[in-house]
């Protein structure tokens, strides 16, 4: 993997696979680059894509203490590296990241994001609060594998399956990355869709949910789209929270492409 310094002199690792227009993929809660590797790798025939270990995951460094701001700089980096016109795809708790970058200024004019995890109204609010609390409980405890099971418990993961994942080599790299849920928690605020920032967004931007996912879930996903100066909404049939990357890979191929045919004849 290369590496990229981030604002604060954070190292941000990253990989590049592919040819054509540049596409950053952001990964959600507990992902790597290595978890971004199978879309990856079905966008690489039309795009650069470069996937990235978020700050405090896999070779990434995780210097100061990580605010949403330290993420937005993390991201900008990464999109420096990848190149003028670079799009970004932002996955669950990335598209919050994606968003959050979009609105402090970052230079993309293509953006998409698939279930941003906000859960906007009282008894969703009410729900974050609860939520996080209890994150904050655990992590400070210094309890890892709580903190995951909680992660997993809300991602809609039985906590039999939960049970048998503890058994596996994977556990061990999860809970290493446990302190980074408070990342992903801070970047969903209060659980609201943060309607007056975003409406500082000028990128174009595709908000994806699954068909099959929650009501909430998707209703949550339409008033983003609504918040976002030029959003638009599409649902997957058929797809839930953990989308196929074999069925997104079309859909973002189709929206980013814009870009291919004056890549190819400036090349």
């Amino acid at each position: 993997m290369d590496r990229i310094l981030s604002a604060d002199g954070t190292p941000i690792a990253y990989r590049r696979q592919g040819e054509g227009p540049p596409l950053v993929l952001v990964g959600g809660a507990l992902s790597t680059a290595a978890a971004e590797a199978p879309l990856a790798a079905l966008l690489a025939p039309r795009f650069t894509v470069l996937t990235y270990d978020r700050r405090g995951r896999g070779a990434s460094g995780a210097a100061g203490r990580c605010t949403v701001a330290r993420e937005v700089e993390d991201l900008a980096a990464v999109v420096g590296a990848a190149g003028a016109g670079a799009a970004v795809f932002g996955m669950s708790s990335g598209g919050a990241l994606a968003l959050e970058a979009a609105a402090a200024g970052l230079p993309v004019e293509l953006l998409a994001v698939y279930e941003p995890p906000y859960t906007p109204g009282a008894s969703g609010l009410l729900f974050k609060a609860r939520c996080t609390a209890r994150l904050h409980r655990l992590l400070a405890a210094g309890d890892r594998a709580g903190a995951v099971e909680l992660f997993l418990s809300l991602t809609g993961v039985p906590a039999e399956t939960a049970a048998l994942m503890r058994r596996t080599p994977a556990w061990a790299e999860l809970e290493a990355m446990a302190h980074t849920l408070a990342y992903d928690d801070a970047l969903l605020g209060d659980g609201s869709v943060p309607a007056e920032r975003f409406g500082a967004v000028a990128a174009r931007t595709l908000v994806i949910c699954g068909g099959f996912s929650s009501a909430p879930a998707r209703a949550a996903t339409r008033t983003l789209a609504e918040a976002l100066p030029r959003g638009r909404h599409r649902t997957l049939t058929g797809q839930m929270r953990e989308v196929a990357p074999q069925v997104i890979a079309p859909v973002l191929t189709d929206f980013f492409a814009r870009d291919v045919y004056a890549y190819r004849q400036a090349s």
